[in-house]
């Protein structure tokens, strides 16, 4: 029955509103937002020009865009181009290059810290960056911000730039922040000079500082300035160089800049730390070795970098937003010696549930065991979605899927599986496996029956890029475990005593006859007969109720491949893990991976093998970095899976991780 019509509502005048279709309510509403959206960039670009001239900036608040937990669309992912360049089109990104269009002149970074793996949210950052000047016709760098020592490592290095290669993209130049270690020092001495930077020592306790921040009262609270605020240049001079040969130990002095103490409202103007002296037994620079003792702070080398590099959009998270200020403060200061005034602008972070992304937790999880290392595929840094099997390609789906704006997204994980599964669905091949296999001997075949199935990739597929093979179908086949019921249930359309299925692609379907059990469990089904239930030409064919996959047994083809199968489920119980009772360690899903050490893979699996990558990704080149993971496919009513690192092919030990689960249809009888 239809719902009755409402009244139609008035407005303040007590007059009934204009009556106007859908479409054009929608039109108008999306023309509004688009105009409220460019206000606010103009703005912005307002703010910037306002804060070069000398004056201040009222940041923007970030905003929280929830998940709606809506699965991705159903249209194919396009093969043949990057997804992400739909978000450099229209919306956010395509408003931030409007306030500056330099043509083809774009030139990003993506400047990560080498002091750990990358996870899941450093790919929305690589993507935006690498992406934006791609799109544009422009360069992009991979500047490693190495100006911590103390937390840098080799391995790290090397890791970061191997992942940004295998998303599929090729930076302008590898930069290092220390590269400019001398320019940055004499740019220091110079801003000493103006009267910007004085020399603080520090000798006050936390106390003191926070009181000089503004006390208990926070940001709001009064506060007042360092007694060295207004120390002479020329003393300043001689204590920074005092600070670069050795004279203090780390602690007792810094340089700071000397920016808006009173005036601003904003804690990133509060004369934040410009040159610090790194601790005595982690002072040797991954690059540099002991030349330096001091080391400038991200605040200082950051901006004056991209300024150095040439960086016309300085594209980083909202949670820079505030520190946008000081950023203009110190390029419009020593403007003069710097051949670029970069635009910073801010997009919103990801942030993913039901998992940790911190490096401490992480380091944790590895250290106590509970995980196998930083790329074990139940976490999400890059190395473990690798791992894990997830595509390049479907990353940068998932970036794109999102969107970009500059408000936060707090994604569930159960969205990037959704874009995985979209984006394997047709670019892998498929082949039968069972994961817990049980033998079935066809009695009434003979022992030397072997007979030729022709099998296709992909269904319906493109013959050239997926071709077809054959397997062989014998006496004795493997059928899964959860294919078979000792006692029967007219809702179990199966294998089951007396009852026939259909095997998959075989011309006739079989019956379960008898089966046997294990001496010690009388509930482990160990083998079953069964019965082939050939028709003769011209009678009419028995039509089961379902199929299922199997697997043949011949030592004559090589069948089966015998392999490990590892299907993982979530790490931790919850969506918020450290909210946990607890905390996140007490959060652990005991089940978060099933083991089958003896699943059963058909014959197809050495051809795919040999023609691996599986998909071919048109941006990353899979022969930059191979690995096992570029062998993907489809187990046929199983998951997606990936060889893991694990496997010694050559010594024919294989190890498979389910890379996603097959989309569930809860609507079908099984």
């Amino acid at each position: 029955m239809a719902e009755p019509a409402k009244p139609p509502e008035e407005n303040a005048n007590g007059e009934e509103p204009p009556k106007i279709s859908k479409a054009a309510a929608k039109k108008a509403e999306q023309k509004a937002a688009k105009a409220a959206k460019k206000a606010e960039y103009a703005a912005q670009a307002a703010n910037d020009k306002q804060q070069a001239a000398g004056g201040g900036e009222k940041s923007l608040p970030i905003r929280l865009k929830e998940d709606s937990s809506k699965p991705a669309q159903s249209s194919p992912i396009a093969m043949d181009r990057d997804p992400m360049d739909s978000s450099f089109q229209v919306g956010w990104l395509k408003d931030v290059y409007d306030i500056q269009p330099v043509g083809n002149q774009v030139y990003t970074r993506f400047p990560p810290e080498p002091n750990g793996f990358l996870h899941i949210g450093h790919a929305k950052a690589i993507a935006v960056n690498f992406g934006f000047a791609r799109f544009h016709g422009g360069r992009c760098n991979l500047r490693y911000d190495d100006t911590n020592p103390e937390k840098e490592e080799d391995v790290y290095f090397k890791s970061i730039k191997e992942i940004v290669e295998w998303l599929g993209y090729t930076p302008q130049k590898v930069t290092h922040s220390s590269d400019e270690f001398d320019r940055l020092y004499e740019l220091a001495e110079l801003l000493i000079k103006k009267g910007k930077a004085p020399i603080a020592h520090n000798k006050k306790t936390e106390e003191e500082i926070q009181r000089q921040k503004g006390g208990e009262e926070g940001p709001g609270g009064p506060r007042y300035e360092c007694v060295h605020r207004d120390r002479p240049v020329d003393e300043s001079l001689s204590e920074f160089r005092a600070m670069r040969d050795g004279k203090y130990k780390s602690k007792e002095v810094v340089l700071r800049h000397k920016m808006k103490l009173l005036e601003s409202g904003n804690p990133y103007m509060w004369d934040t730390p410009a040159y610090r002296i790194a601790e005595e037994k982690r002072n040797i620079h991954q690059r540099t070795g002991d030349k330096w003792k001091i080391y400038p702070t991200y605040d200082f080398a950051h901006c004056l970098c991209d300024a150095i590099e040439g960086i016309t959009h300085s594209l980083c998270t909202v949670e820079f937003q505030t520190a946008r200020e000081s950023y203009n403060w110190l390029v419009n200061e020593l403007r003069e010696h710097l051949p670029a005034v970069p635009q910073q602008r801010e997009y919103g972070r990801l942030n993913i549930t039901g998992t940790v992304l911190s490096k401490r937790k992480i380091l944790d999880l590895v250290s106590k065991s509970v995980v196998r290392g930083w790329d074990d595929p139940r976490l999400y840094t890059l190395i473990a979605l690798r791992r894990r099997g997830i595509p390049p390609g479907a990353i940068r789906a998932f970036i794109s899927d999102l969107g970009v704006s500059d408000s936060n997204s707090l994604i569930q994980t159960v969205r990037l599986e959704t874009v995985t599964r979209k984006y394997l669905e047709r670019t892998v091949p498929r082949l039968m496996m069972v994961p817990d296999p049980i033998k079935v001997v066809i009695d009434d075949l003979p022992k030397d029956h072997c007979e030729m199935i022709h099998l296709d990739f992909l269904k319906g597929g493109d013959e050239l890029t997926f071709g077809s093979h054959e397997v062989p179908f014998t006496r004795e086949v493997l059928i899964d475990r959860s294919d078979f019921r000792a006692e029967d249930d007219p809702n179990f359309f199966r294998l089951a005593p007396g009852k026939a299925v259909g095997l998959l692609n075989v011309p006739f379907p079989i019956k379960a006859t008898s089966f046997s059990t294990d001496p010690t469990d009388s509930s482990k089904v160990t083998e079953i007969r069964a019965q082939y239930l050939r028709t003769e030409p011209g009678t009419q064919p028995i039509k089961p109720k379902a199929f299922i996959q199997w697997v043949a047994v011949s030592s004559t083809h090589h069948s089966p491949y015998l392999a490990e199968v590892r299907l993982f489920h979530p790490l931790f119980r919850s969506l918020n893990p450290d909210a946990a009772p607890g905390g996140y360690m007490q959060d652990l899903n005991d089940k978060s991976e099933e083991v089958y050490p003896n699943a059963a893979i058909e014959v197809g699996f050495e051809e795919i093998r040999k023609r691996k990558p599986w998909p071919k990704d048109f941006l990353s080149d899979s022969q930059k970095h191979p690995g096992p993971w570029d062998i993907r496919f489809q187990g046929m009513r199983v998951a997606y899976f990936t060889v893991d690192t694990d496997s010694e092919l050559e010594k024919n030990k294989l190890v498979l991780n389910q890379i996603v689960p097959l989309k569930e249809d809860t609507t079908k009888k099984t």
